[in-house]
């Protein structure tokens, strides 16, 4: 069977298991977020993890919380089949990026770690939701 033939194809199981995978990984990021806003849940923190975290500037904390409910909002609007998930997962991308900044000029590099996988799962959303709209298992933009 051609793309042709296939203009509005049934959505692959495998698009479902990406956006929920996608959605639980930015919701554990979320979480993550909240929870780190508690100085009671930092307490049990090595010093040098809660010196990066209270010390993060008000900018970098804001790029945290947009790369991380960004992300979530995205699966969200891919689980909904909505085109604006690329857009989301854009911004989102962007929220990672300025996050990414701060963390290599504070932190040592297993905090970077954490910044480079977000920024590899965000690219391969935004990627999959560009693919989901080619295949039709989202709406399009002008749509």
């Amino acid at each position: 069977m051609t793309d042709q033939t296939r203009s509005v194809p049934g959505v692959h199981w495998s698009f479902w298991v990406i956006a929920v995978v996608g959605l639980i990984y930015n919701a554990m990021g979320a979480a993550n977020f909240v929870s780190q806003m508690d100085p009671a849940n930092l307490a049990p923190f090595p010093e040098g993890y809660r010196a990066i975290i209270e010390g993060r500037p008000l900018w970098a904390t804001g790029a945290f919380a947009i790369a991380v409910f960004g992300g979530a909002l995205g699966c969200l609007a891919l689980l909904f089949r909505h085109s604006a998930a690329f857009y989301v997962l854009i911004v989102s991308l962007l929220g990672t990026v300025v996050t990414m900044v701060h963390t290599l000029s504070v932190a040592p590099f297993e905090f970077v770690i954490g910044n480079l996988v977000q920024l590899a799962v965000t690219v391969f959303l935004i990627w999959y939701a560009r693919y989901a709209q080619k295949r039709n298992w989202i709406s399009q933009a002008d749509s």
